[in-house]
């Protein structure tokens, strides 16, 4: 004989409560673990900028970054500091038409549509905020490689031109080819680099795997069986130390504006 409990109807209605249900506890999870996740974001962003200019070490990473690092904004248009906006987010602002830019396609070489209109940028110093002894600038740049958005951070020395580290630290490229963006070996070698040349203009290059010339001030190798990779490696350089990116700031870090506060 057959039970009621096999109807159509109470089926549904079990499995649409049970899929109530779910999402009930995946909403609130998501909604509880939002603040963690946001601590966790913020500690590892500290943790690659400590480490692009070496001055990642054991101990707390928020007292490093805070005893270390100063965070700032430039108006990327003209170059100048910036108050921080409220609540900004510099990933959403590289989406909001209020506060970015669309790009030409003649603008966008490192293919990322649009551009926010403030950036962040972090001043390093190796005695201690408090010593007022500028050592490094750190950049955050990014643009497309073969299968994805690489995400880096950029050290250069306080005259804004020396390379000083260059760590990837979100990528989705191939893994053993693009992925080797990553390798601190391959990074290693855009350490002492010029980024700029005499003129201010863009000159790092990233050249075919073992053609960069040892005595060259601007060539490294790119990454062996991952071209579309390195030419993206090579976009980004080009857009963020051009025009659209930070060379109006660096031009004014050249001419000594942080000298002045």
């Amino acid at each position: 004989m057959s039970s009621n409990n096999d109807s159509i109807s109470k089926t549904l209605i079990v499995v649409i409560s049970l899929c109530l249900v779910c999402a009930v506890i995946v909403s609130t999870a998501a909604v509880q673990l939002r603040p963690q996740q946001q601590a966790n974001k913020l500690l590892d962003s500290h943790k690659n900028v400590l480490a692009v200019t070496g001055l990642l070490t054991d101990g707390d990473i928020n007292q490093l970054y805070n005893k270390h690092i100063e965070e700032r904004f430039v108006d990327l248009d003209t170059g100048n500091l910036v108050e921080k906006p409220e609540n900004y987010d510099y990933r959403k602002a590289m989406k909001d038409v209020d506060t970015s830019e669309r790009l030409t396609a003649a603008e966008d070489v490192a293919s990322i549509k649009t551009r926010a209109n403030i950036a962040p940028v972090y001043f390093a110093y190796d005695k201690g905020v408090a010593s007022g002894e500028l050592t490094s600038i750190v950049l955050p740049i990014h643009g497309y490689g073969l299968w994805s958005t690489m995400h880096a951070f950029l050290a250069l020395s306080s005259d804004g031109t020396t390379i000083k580290g260059l760590t990837y630290y979100e990528q989705g490229e191939t893994a053993g080819l693009g992925g080797e963006v990553q390798n601190p070996r391959w990074v290693a070698q855009f350490v002492g680099k010029k980024l700029l040349d005499k003129s201010g203009e863009p000159a790092i290059k990233v050249v075919k795997p073992g053609n960069a010339s040892a005595d060259s001030a601007f060539e490294v190798d790119g990454l062996s069986g991952a071209t579309l990779t390195s030419n993206g490696v090579q976009y980004t350089f080009d857009f963020w130390a051009g025009a659209k990116g930070f060379a109006p700031f660096l031009a004014k870090v050249r001419e000594g504006a942080l000298n002045n506060g």
